[in-house]
């Protein structure tokens, strides 16, 4: 049987024994979702206690943590099944679980006002984002290499997320009461977990390849805007965002469905 060179050739008296090569280093990108986890744990807690802004905050920071655990490992060459496995369970805490339970005390709840069975459904709209997020991610990956880089098939859990975080940050901090908009929060709260588990297209931002790992010098330009613009109001502009970023699938799928249509009408 053939033998490495290593194990045959004669080790040196005065040279200390050889260690196997540490694995610490596996341990930053999953120090990174565990913050992410944390900081999704976290918002559900804040958001028992009434805490909303908090909650919303760190749902933010989770998703921060989310986009920088996948760059660490991919930057330091430490990739591995049990991290892919990792992140999604955390994404599921982070922007299944704690959205939905935080919209949930801050407007659903209140759906019992208008008698037991709307109070039933408030609870049910919650969960069902809970699931489509479930859903949405257990589908993303089964399909992360079959489809194109450039598009996510349904919105991402983060962006879903981030749009119930932050709408719900927004009524929150211009003083609005969950009671009073529990029927537009209803509402919200299901066209995010609907969007979630379609088929609808959206751009990853991830480009097309290689020519596309540099930053266009326009591109940093925008970021700078926006990073400016969050500093002056970060719960609107957010919102902002997001929602665009939400409405910006179905639009796109209405563009491209009116460019395949007949360009002339049919003669009776």
């Amino acid at each position: 049987m053939p033998t490495d060179v290593a194990e045959t050739a004669p080790r040196d008296p005065a040279s200390p024994p050889s260690r196997p090569r540490g694995r610490g280093i596996y341990l930053l990108p999953n120090l990174f979702t565990t913050g992410g986890l944390f900081a999704g744990y976290f918002a559900i807690i804040a958001a028992t206690q009434g805490r909303f802004d908090d909650a919303c905050i760190a749902i933010f920071v989770a998703a921060i943590l989310d986009g920088v655990d996948g760059r660490v490992a991919r930057l330091t060459n430490t990739q591995s099944e049990f991290g892919v496995q990792y992140d999604s369970l955390a994404d599921l805490i982070s922007f299944g679980l704690a959205p939905s339970l935080v919209m949930y005390h801050w407007a659903l709840a209140s759906m019992r006002l208008d008698g037991v069975t709307a109070g039933k459904v408030g609870w049910v709209i919650a969960f069902l984002y809970a699931a489509c997020a479930a859903l949405r991610l257990a589908r993303f990956n089964s399909q992360v290499n079959q489809v194109d880089k450039r598009w996510f098939i349904g919105l991402a859990s983060p962006a879903a997320a981030g749009l119930l975080a932050s709408f719900v940050w927004t009524c929150f901090a211009l003083g609005y009461e969950g009671a009073t908009l529990r029927y537009l929060a209803l509402a919200v709260t299901a066209v995010a977990a609907l969007l979630m588990v379609s088929r609808v297209r959206y751009f990853s931002f991830k480009g097309g390849g290689p020519r596309h790992d540099r930053m266009p010098f326009l591109s940093v330009v925008v970021v700078l805007a926006v990073l400016a613009a969050i500093a002056i109001d970060p719960p609107v502009v957010l919102l902002t965002i997001f929602g665009l970023y939400a409405l910006s699938g179905p639009a796109y799928a209405g563009y491209r469905r009116l460019r395949r249509s007949p360009a002339t009408e049919v003669s009776p």
